[in-house]
């Protein structure tokens, strides 16, 4: 399937998508090609790379307090005084002067008191909470796109089933039209084939309805609509084998519950930048300046200044500004460390119930896969005894009726068996574009902050002034912890097998 839109979105009515979502293309497309397209299209996730991107900028920032600061000034002064005539014998001065000043000034950092560490600290730990987020997003539209893939199928066997049931109410009224016409059966029996088929009929209407709802949402999710799709392929290659196991995981690896670890570490890091404020800083200045007369502009007869400072800047009242910050800083802090355990529960809450959900869904399939198969036992076997009197018109329609319950309860089960397999997998942090599509090229979150490493404005010498700035702090100020994510899973989605049918004996 090409990864470009087919053409605009379009709004799936039904009247008109049915025809388009019946008719198989040469090759049905995959969930695989369906999670590709989002990965590369989808609006949310191509907002929230953006903002990742943007998040990136902080860390420049922060690292400019060790660079220098350099700016140019320059000022042209025009006077005109208007001195009176009787009054210029006692003033030895011009009555217009024109005057100018420029000058080159050099600020370097030497030492913050730790406020620069600080704040790139904070900087690097809100970018590691942002990667997390990021991961978030792209499992919800991976997630999204599975439920938009799974919703499809799904509402797209009932209308096959409906339209099924349609087709056997309308042919069970022909014959009940047939043997009433002969004597057999009496009118009643064609007023109960009549009220099925047309109650068949409206459910058919709203199946539809529903199809087209799913198809609308594909499409939004995904980026075109759905053609004829193909059967989901398995997941248990992701899986673990018990509930135990899933929770390790997502403990390890959820996004969120990382990302609430990340936002500790970064206002940790926030009230060591708080406590900075009480300590002396250090800078270097130098001013290269020039002054003379503008007009006429003799530049040999401007005079020169040079002037080189260290300035140590020492607070020492601030009026209790800084003590409310710290503690500010210190109970926001306490509220990012005790989030941390209330979003462990919610991580193991949402596992639980998903994984319990998966469970029930698996047997589901199996109890409703055997209802269906003693349904089409006991609805032939009707049939055939309306046939020789045994059964009544009536019993021949609930049987039918009960078949087609049976069989979309059937398709209900494998929707949900499969969106409870995936919703794990959300939790757990493994629903991911690199495990499922891994050939797919995958975007790389770190590239855009290691092009900034170095970017425009770097100097060499900002490096150790980071180390004294960092270790000379009271207490030193530490580095966020990058925690190791969990390696790709192979071998990705892979297509169901294709069953070839037996060769028939001779």
């Amino acid at each position: 399937m090409s990864k470009n839109l087919r053409g605009p979105l379009l709004a799936a009515i039904f009247t008109t998508g049915l025809a388009g979502a019946f008719a198989a293309p040469a090759g049905a497309e995959t969930l695989a090609d369906a999670i590709a397209l989002a990965y590369e299209t989808n609006p949310t996730l191509q907002a929230q790379r953006a903002g990742q991107r943007a998040l990136d900028e902080t860390y420049v920032q922060a690292r400019s307090g060790w660079r220098p600061q350099v700016s140019l000034s320059d000022s042209t002064t025009y006077s005109d005084n208007a001195v009176p005539r009787a009054a210029r014998t006692l003033f030895n001065s011009s009555l217009k002067s024109n005057t100018g000043n420029a000058a080159l000034n050099l600020t370097q950092p030497i030492w913050t008191g730790g406020r620069t560490a600080a704040a790139v600290s904070a900087a690097e730990a809100d970018i590691l909470s942002g990667r997390e987020s990021l991961r978030r997003v792209e499992a919800q539209v991976i997630l999204n796109v599975v439920q938009a893939y799974v919703d499809v199928r799904r509402d797209q066997d009932g209308v096959r089933i409906r339209q099924r049931n349609v087709a056997v109410l309308q042919k069970q009224l022909e014959e009940s039209k047939a043997r009433f016409d002969v004597g057999e059966i009496t009118r009643t029996d064609v007023a109960q084939s009549q009220s099925r088929l047309a109650a068949a009929q409206a459910l058919l209407q709203s199946a539809m309805a529903q199809f087209a709802i799913s198809r609308a949402n594909y499409a939004a999710v995904v980026g075109q609509n759905p053609g004829e799709l193909a059967d989901v392929p398995s997941l248990d290659f992701l899986l673990p084998g018990n509930a135990d196991d899933a929770f390790a995981v997502a403990e390890k690896f959820n996004p969120l519950l990382r990302a609430q670890e990340y936002a500790e570490q970064a206002s940790r890091a926030r009230v060591s930048a708080a406590r900075a404020e009480r300590l002396p800083s250090l800078s270097l200045r130098a001013t290269l300046g020039f002054s003379g007369v503008v007009s006429p502009a003799y530049i040999d007869r401007w005079s020169r200044n040079v002037t080189g400072a260290a300035t140590l800047t020492v607070p020492l009242f601030a009026g209790g500004l800084t003590s409310s910050r710290i503690r500010q800083s210190v109970e926001r802090n306490n509220v990012d460390r005790i989030t941390i355990e209330a979003q462990r529960r919610a991580v193991l809450q949402s596992v639980t119930q998903a994984w319990n959900q998966l469970v029930a869904s698996r047997a589901n399939i199996d109890s409703t896969g055997e209802a269906v198969r003693a349904a089409q036992i006991a609805a032939e076997g009707t049939r055939q005894e309306q046939q020789v009197g045994l059964r009544t018109t009536l019993d021949v329609l609930n049987a039918e009726q009960e078949l087609r319950n049976n069989e979309l309860s059937a398709s209900a089960a494998r929707h949900d068996e499969y969106l409870s397999a995936a919703t794990v997998l959300s939790a757990m942090g493994r629903l991911e574009a690199r495990n499922l599509v891994p050939t797919l090229a995958q975007y790389d979150s770190k590239s855009n902050f290691r092009r900034l490493r170095l970017s425009w404005g770097w100097t060499p010498w900002e490096e150790p002034i980071s180390v004294i700035d960092r270790v000379l702090s009271a207490p030193p100020i530490p580095r966020p912890m990058d925690k190791p994510g969990e390696a790709a899973i192979g071998p990705g989605l892979q297509p169901p097998p294709t069953v070839t049918p037996a060769s028939p004996r001779k």
